[in-house]
């Protein structure tokens, strides 16, 4: 199935849930992730094939929310809050579902899967820890976590980046040092 398609298919099923995709707002933050991943991938010294996945791998990387309003459909009219939160965290196993046989490489797909693993161990969908989880789903932790802080929510405005550089340091137990570090330079870099 093509990503028009299953944006299509988002868009006619939406509703007035959290699971609800603005398309355009999807879109957006999948482009300031692709960015940052790639300059971050730069940052670290990777060459220019591996930055490119990243770049790949960042615009893809919630791909697997479109799939998740069939998994809501026919429940009921409210269901709680927690039940789509598990749902919700199925979005990266979905999308290396959606694209493990579209010709992506192992860099992309791996690291869409793993981008929400944090580097000690509390995150999904395998807890994976440290340098098991692959550099690609490293660097996109980083990247996904500053660009949803910095842009406006549905129940919140967007962070300046002084903010959210204190908010992800006080979290910082979630990101590889390394890889952090690299995205403050290219944050600072680009200010």
């Amino acid at each position: 199935m093509c990503l028009l398609s299953l944006a299509q298919q988002a868009v006619a099923k939406s509703s007035d849930r959290i699971l609800d995709l603005d398309l355009s707002t999807e879109l957006n933050h999948g482009i300031v992730v692709s960015n940052l991943a790639y300059d971050v991938a730069k940052e670290l010294g990777k060459d220019e094939t591996f930055c490119y996945q990243m770049a790949i791998a960042g615009l893809l990387h919630d791909i697997g929310k479109l799939k998740l309003t069939g998994y809501i459909d026919g429940q009921e009219k409210d269901p709680l809050l927690i039940e789509e939160l598990k749902y919700v965290r199925m979005h990266s196993a979905l999308g290396y579902e959606e694209l493990k046989n579209q010709n992506y490489s192992e860099t992309v797909l791996k690291s869409i899967l793993y981008h929400h693993e944090n580097y000690d161990g509390s995150g999904y969908p395998e807890n994976l820890s440290g340098d098991s989880i692959p550099l690609g789903a490293r660097i996109l932790r980083v990247c996904d976590v500053y660009a949803a802080l910095s842009s406006d929510r549905p129940y919140r405005k967007a962070f300046d980046v002084e903010t959210v550089m204190e908010l992800m340091i006080d979290e910082i137990k979630n990101f590889d040092m390394e890889v952090f570090l690299a995205f403050q330079r290219v944050i600072h870099n680009n200010e």
